[in-house]
């Protein structure tokens, strides 16, 4: 069957590589217009609430694409024999490190000796987004939050991926489906069942209901299954053959839907279906070798980057308004050049950690030591990921 042949059998995707650039850049853009903490740096009260208006689900549909792309490029990329502590550590080893080197950036900058423990603790262990209070799960490095799901995704997708690869071809878009309905049905539980106090700044929703219908990871599921029912169905060829520019348009379809809908729904439900068009579309593109902008050198470069590029940005928007021009605002023109520079600053920022974080702890940890030619019986833990091939 196409979904179980080996990984080396399977094109490379790196016009995804350039697409995640997009979803971090789209991050950057929504946490660099927020008005109600000061991010955003124009003083003309149009032009504020203009950028903040144009950015204002930006934030929610790049976060989305992580997730099912994460589903995704894993069960593309899931390797037949291998284990479950080789999977885990290569894993761990990819974000950790990072976020612990983000983490005591944060803590250097921001006080940290004035954060109490149970907001730094369970923020370094990846658990703070388990925790409905906004100070915790939106503690110190705020977009450190998604790497708790992502955390509880690389910990299931072990024991998800069997099943996953077991599903009949015919019940596959079955399956897409149930994951699209999973995520209205948790935002009908949000909308309807959580409490309805407090409310949560910048919104319209309670702290409860933005916290459950968004942060916490276990309702995050659904996007990261639904990427790998996706991965599914462009491997078995059975996925819609749409192009990449229909695909982009629905995206922007959907970011117009999802600015007019009751707040919940424009979270990931009005966007999840063009998001998933859109990374099915450019999976096929290079599949068919068809040329893509995604592919280009400074794509590639900027997609390699975008992991530190995302986890530093908060921190660079952060120094950059409060400590360098304690929250003023200006001018339209200088306000420009200020995001570019802050822009600039989360590149370089997100550069350094690839090339001294990243890098050279995946070199150096990430492979398995040689094993002597006679092992010991395997472990419960060394079980396979997916069946041999």
């Amino acid at each position: 069957m196409p979904a179980t042949s080996a990984p080396s059998a399977r094109p490379q995707l790196p016009s995804l590589t350039g697409l995640r650039f997009i979803a971090a850049a789209l991050v950057f853009f929504f946490h660099a217009s927020l008005i109600f903490i000061s991010m955003n740096p124009f003083a003309d009260e149009d032009v504020a609430d203009g950028f903040r208006w144009l950015f204002s689900k930006a934030g929610w549909m790049g976060v989305s694409f992580f997730f099912v792309l994460s589903g995704f490029v894993l069960t593309w990329s899931a390797k037949p024999h291998d284990t479950i502590t080789g999977f885990l550590r290569r894993r761990l080893l990819k974000i950790f490190p990072n976020h612990v080197a983000t983490w005591v950036m944060a803590m250097f900058l921001f006080g940290g000796m004035a954060i109490p423990l149970g907001v730094w603790l369970p923020n370094i262990l990846l658990v703070h987004s388990w925790n409905p209070d906004p100070t915790v799960h939106m503690g110190l490095n705020a977009p450190a939050w998604s790497l708790c799901s992502e955390l509880l995704f690389y910990l299931l997708f072990p024991f998800l991926i069997r099943p996953v690869l077991r599903i009949r071809e015919r019940f596959l878009w079955v399956g897409a489906g149930a994951m699209v309905g999973g995520m209205l049905a948790v935002q009908l539980v949000t909308d309807f069942l959580a409490p309805s106090s407090p409310d949560a700044p910048g919104t319209d929703v309670t702290v409860w209901q933005f916290w459950f219908g968004y942060n916490f990871p276990p309702v995050r599921m659904f996007e990261f299954v639904l990427g790998m029912i996706l991965a599914r169905l462009v491997l078995a060829g059975a996925f819609t053959r749409i192009r990449i520019l229909p695909a982009a348009l629905l995206c922007v379809v959907g970011y117009a839907v999802a600015m007019v809908v009751p707040f919940l729904y424009g979270l990931n439900l009005a966007t999840i279906v063009p998001v998933s068009l859109l990374i099915c579309a450019v999976a096929r593109a290079d599949i068919e070798r068809r040329p893509t902008v995604l592919r280009g050198r400074t794509m590639q470069w900027l997609g390699t980057v975008s992991f530190g590029f995302y986890l530093a940005q908060q921190i660079v928007l952060t120094f950059f308004r409060d400590t360098l021009m304690n929250l003023q605002t200006y001018s339209t023109p200088v306000g420009i050049a200020i995001v570019a520079a802050e822009f600039v600053a989360a590149l370089a920022v997100g550069w350094l950690l690839l090339t001294c974080v990243e890098r050279p702890v995946m070199r150096r940890w990430a492979r398995p030591r040689a094993r002597p030619p006679v092992r010991p019986a395997e472990s419960p833990s060394d079980r396979q990921l997916t069946p041999a091939s």
